[in-house]
């Protein structure tokens, strides 16, 4: 059976600010977890997501993602993320110029204390270096067995839905797709955040919009995900301990 390694996030630091639009609870109405960087689940389609154009370069992202998606937490600027895995610091820089509603989730969740506890389910080293996985709840218990992890999601403890958000993907142009792939929308471009090595990303299953709590670091420049996958900041420190983990 794989090692499981307790992952920590102790801080969000930042010169930046997480906006909520109704206070400091977030609830979301999207769709479920997972990725070729994997998480797998059966998600709904979410109202007014899956079917959303481009937004044409010129207003900020963020201004954009305020505009289509009101109701979600958004990080303006940038955030350092402090993840601990037994004992050994990864600083993580999270970009929420180029992935607002994605690093603004993220944060969100850290404040709750939410990846407290958790482990990296998923790691795969072979035959190539792809990519080490957590954020999975189920993951806080330790009767879980490993290879049953990988399609849990964040629930929301107040209004006991799951919280989904769609997938951001901004091109070096400025140019902010959302609830589609390149591919799906046709669009012959380059991300601004691309799948480098260190690069933090959001796992998800088939359905564009239902990325919720599990998340992977790049283990090698990866992009044949780019356009596909969401990636919201980069390991800026401590990815000799990212290679360590089992």
């Amino acid at each position: 059976m794989q090692k499981r390694i307790q992952i920590w996030l102790l801080s969000a630091v930042a010169a930046a600010l997480l906006l909520v639009s109704s206070g400091c609870n977030l609830q979301a109405t999207t769709p479920s977890a997972s990725a070729s960087p994997s998480a797998t689940a059966s998600p709904s389609p979410g109202s007014g997501t899956g079917n959303d154009p481009a937004t044409s370069p010129g207003n900020s992202v963020a201004q954009e993602a305020a505009k289509l998606y009101p109701e979600v937490a958004r990080l303006e600027g940038k955030a350092t993320i402090v993840l601990t895995v037994q004992g050994s610091p990864i600083t993580i820089e999270l970009d929420g110029t180029a992935a607002p509603i994605t690093a603004g989730n993220f944060v969100d969740l850290v404040d709750q204390k939410f990846y407290d506890g958790l482990v990296f389910h998923r790691v795969v080293r072979q035959p190539e270096p792809f990519v080490v996985q957590g954020g999975d709840p189920g993951g806080r218990d330790p009767n879980v067995p490993v290879d049953q992890l990988g399609t849990g999601g964040y629930t929301d403890p107040k209004t006991k839905r799951p919280r989904y958000i769609p997938l951001e993907i901004v091109t070096t142009s400025g140019q902010a797709l959302y609830g589609k792939t390149f591919d799906i929308a046709n669009l012959r471009a380059k991300p601004k955040l691309p799948h480098r090595r260190g690069a933090i990303a959001m796992a998800r299953s088939a359905y564009p919009d239902s990325a919720s709590s599990q998340f992977y670091i790049a283990l090698a420049d990866l992009s044949f995900l780019d356009g596909n996958y969401a990636v919201f900041g980069y390991v800026t420190q401590g990815m000799d301990v990212v290679d360590k983990i089992q």
